[in-house]
This record gives C-alpha cells, sequence and structure tokens, in this order.
C-alpha cells in the first residue's frame, strides 16, 4: 500500500555538479564511509515500483561518479512500522542511513528529535529547485523556515469504483455520490443484490496506520466543514460534533457490514490486499483510496491487470450533506530528506539531487501514477499520457486539504486511529471513542492548546 502530500535511464548532470557543494557534515560520524551512500526506504507486499527504480537509479549514480556507491536499504516493513524502524535506526550515527525516504508529516517531529538536517545550503546553488511547485516546496519545510527535503510527488484522494459491479446493483456506471448518505446508500443496494461482494473499503484502525488517519478517517472530517488543528490560533480541535459524525459513519459501515469484517480491516496487509486482491477480482465495489492506486495495476506494479482501465472508474469523495465546494481530498507525500548523522553530506546531496532530478522524477512518477511536483514534469507528454486518472486526480487539487504541519500530528494521528478501532471493534460508542481521544490529545500537546474549533 503506498501512503502517498504536490503539482530510463537516470539524467545525473544537476546531482553530480553539486557534489563538491559546501555544508557542515561531510565526512563527520554517520552512517556510512566514504563513497559509499546509505539510502533507506519502504518495502512492503509484492510492489516492486521503487525496488525497480532505485535500482536503476543506483546502477547510473555509480557509472557516472567513479568510486562512488549507492547502497539500497530496503526497510520491510508496514507503514507505522517502518516510520519506528526509521527512527530507531537514525538515532545513532553507527546504524543510521545518509538518505532516507520520509513522509511530509512527520519532518517536523524528525527535526525536533535531531534526525534530519536542511538541505538550504545546497537549494540554494541548486537550478532545478524552482522547477518544484511552491506547494510541495512547503510541504518539505519546517516550523523553522528551512527545507528538509525533496519532494518526489504527491496525491490526492477520491473514490475507485467497479462500474460493472455498480451497474449489476442497478448503479449508474458514471455514480457520483453528492452526500455520505449517498455513499451509504449505493452500499446499502451492493450489499442487497451482490452478497458476495464488499461494498465499501475505508481505512480504519492501527494496522492501516497513516491510510486509516488520512485517507479514511480525514477524508470523512474534513468533509464536514471542520479541522484537526488551526494554526493561527495554535490549538487542536477537541470536543468537536463532526468528530463524532465522522466516527458514527464509520461505525455505520461495519456495523451494517457494507466493509470487509474487522479482522481483515484491522490486519497489516488490508492496503496489499485491497489493491492487488479484493478490487482485481471483482470482490470489493468502491474503495476510498489514493490517486497511485493504479499504480498497482501497470505493467510495473505488484498486481498487473490489464482491464483495469475499463473496469474502473472514479468519483470525488463528497462532503458529508454537500456543503461548501460539494468535494473533499486529502494530500500528501513523500520527500527524500538527509539524515543528520550522514557520514558526507555532500555525497548525500549528490543522491538526492539525483533521484529527484528531471529524468529520474519523470520515470518515477509515471511508474507511481503520482502527481506531479515538477512543473516540467507534470507538462511532459509521456507523463500526461501515461495514466488516464492524472487529469481526475489532479483536478482535485484547488479542493484538498492537507495534514496539519506539527510537531505534534504523527502521535494525535496515533490517538484518531486508537479511536476508529475502538469504534470498528465495538469496544466504543462514537461519543466515547470521541472524549477519549480529545483527552489523549489535551495529554500529548496541553490542555491550554485545545479547544473546540
Amino acid at each position: 500500500m503506498r501512503r502517498r502530500s504536490f503539482l530510463s535511464i537516470a539524467g545525473l548532470g544537476a546531482g553530480t555538479a553539486l557534489a563538491t557543494a559546501a555544508c557542515g557534515g561531510s565526512d563527520s560520524g554517520g552512517g556510512s564511509a566514504g563513497g559509499t551512500t546509505k539510502v533507506a526506504y519502504q518495502q512492503w507486499g509484492s510492489g516492486t515500483v521503487m525496488k525497480d527504480y532505485l535500482g536503476t537509479v543506483k546502477t547510473a549514480y555509480e557509472k557516472a561518479n567513479s568510486g562512488k556507491t549507492m547502497e539500497l536499504v530496503p526497510i520491510v516493513a508496514s507503514e507505522n512500522d517502518y516510520y519506528t524502524k526509521l527512527q530507531l535506526m537514525m538515532r545513532s550515527p553507527r546504524t543510521s542511513p545518509d538518505v532516507v525516504y520520509e513522509d511530509t508529516f512527520l519532518i517536523n517531529s524528525d527535526i525536533t528529535a535531531g534526525y534530519l538536517q536542511p538541505l538550504d545550503t545546497w537549494l540554494g546553488k541548486w537550478d532545478q529547485w524552482n522547477q518544484f511547485q511552491d506547494v510541495a516546496k512547503g510541504a518539505a519545510k519546517a516550523q523553522d523556515g528551512k527545507t528538509y527535503g525533496i519532494p518526489d510527488g504527491t496525491d490526492t484522494r477520491a473514490l475507485w469504483f467497479n462500474k460493472d459491479l455498480l451497474s449489476k446493483a442497478g448503479l449508474p456506471e458514471a455514480w457520483a455520490p453528492k452526500s455520505w448518505d449517498d455513499i451509504l446508500a449505493a452500499c446499502r443496494e451492493i450489499k442487497g443484490k451482490l452478497p458476495d461482494v464488499t461494498p465499501i473499503n475505508v481505512y480504519a484502525g492501527k494496522a492501516a496506520g497513516e491510510a486509516a488517519s488520512m485517507q479514511g478517517f480525514e477524508m470523512l472530517f474534513y468533509g464536514t466543514g471542520s479541522t484537526l488543528y488551526d494554526p493561527t490560533k495554535d490549538k487542536w480541535n477537541v470536543g468537536s460534533p463532526e468528530f463524532v459524525d465522522s466516527l458514527q459513519f464509520i461505525k455505520t459501515l461495519f456495523d451494517e457490514k457494507l466493509a470487509p469484517d474487522p479482522s481483515v480491516a484491522l490486519d497489516a496487509q488490508i492496503g496489499n490486499r485491497v489493491s492487488e486482491e479484493f478490487l482485481p477480482k471483482g470482490q470489493m465495489a468502491i474503495a476510498l483510496d489514493g490517486s497511485w492506486q493504479s499504480s498497482n495495476w501497470l505493467k510495473t506494479g505488484g498486481s498487473p491487470w490489464e482491464q483495469w482501465e475499463d473496469v474502473m472508474a472514479q468519483a470525488p469523495m463528497p462532503t458529508k450533506d454537500g456543503s461548501g465546494d460539494g468535494k473533499i481530498s486529502m494530500s500528501g507525500g513523500w520527500t527524500w530528506a538527509m539524515t543528520k548523522n550522514a557520514s558526507n553530506a555532500d555525497n548525500a546531496w549528490n543522491v538526492i539531487s539525483t533521484l529527484t532530478s528531471f529524468d529520474n522524477n519523470l520515470r518515477y512518477n509515471i511508474n507511481s501514477a503520482a502527481v506531479a511536483v515538477r512543473k516540467d514534469v507534470a507538462a511532459d507528454a509521456s507523463y500526461t499520457g501515461s495514466n488516464p486518472t492524472l487529469e481526475f486526480f489532479s483536478s482535485l487539487v484547488p479542493v484538498t486539504q492537507y495534514r496539519p504541519q506539527n510537531t505534534d500530528y504523527p502521535r494525535v494521528s496515533n490517538e484518531i486511529q486508537v479511536a476508529m478501532e475502538a469504534v470498528v471493534t465495538g469496544q466504543a460508542s462514537p461519543a466515547d471513542a470521541a472524549k477519549a481521544y480529545d483527552e489523549a490529545v489535551k495529554g500529548i500537546v496541553g490542555e491550554d492548546k485545545t479547544a473546540t474549533l
């Protein structure tokens, strides 16, 4: 499952040209010695897009940089476990990689923990930085105003649905729900007429990690017009009736057996099963998921599915009652970042700038079905013609929302997952789970930084 905050062989010129850029940290402590740069990334499930991409970059990088080596360090773990293992590795100079694949929502907390170092010295001399969308740059910028990562793409989220299954259930192939009630009505029709089909998947629970928080709960909660955090007031939202409403929607899905059985939904493999089993095999009708989903079904994906373009369609996630813009999305993103303990910062930057060069970013964005963050990639004909869903998912950018750029968000996100799981398993009502969440947030950020927004 790819979690995914913007709009051939690798091109190496920009990174190589800046390999001698001066910045503190060169040859001081760190995870690798001499000309070796350790690059850590997540490897989970059967998908090999990142693995194949990095293998090609490694070959080209080493050919173009005599005496330099990229050592790939796959971390085989689900999403939450990847975050934990990566942070444990970055704590010590003895175990730290040099370059890491960093989710933007963790940047501020990892900076506070002392795991990363800023890239501004090199960015000031990198002629490629102006090709990146301003919103993407902002996603990689910390509260101290410095930039700690180079984004490789962004995403939006929406409803994927199987046109054939919806048609069999008496629903239109051009299904376009206008409210949460419309979604529930469709799911009930599917359950009644296609009893062997799971009507919908909405990630819910700790095993799914940030997917549950972001493309599950937050797609609902932000669709109520509410927000988790107000940066202008530095206040976290507690006592929110909209929070309870969002949990109630989740409860309804599971109480009425419109979603996967909790034993399936709360398993760490749920994302892979949705992408590689339930949707391709026609066992699930609707999935609230990300723009990258089709990357699993390409020839380069983990579960090639030749017919996906004819079978699957997309609809915007509606707001709760159709108010506001009528639709909602969430955007995230990943970056290539340099650890504080990088043994040779110049080599690490050389690798980062290589990974995010035009040619490399173009190839990666095509294979991962990402929304491009480089302007030149977004305008390239081979990119725009690579996937029929790109126009739709890019069209959601004007209504998209972003997770709080706050050091406390990762811990708050965990409490969202706890609340969802309590509701899914029947251990707490939506109201009680929301109260427990409120108290947990107060304990994390301090009661003086909470309010009902």
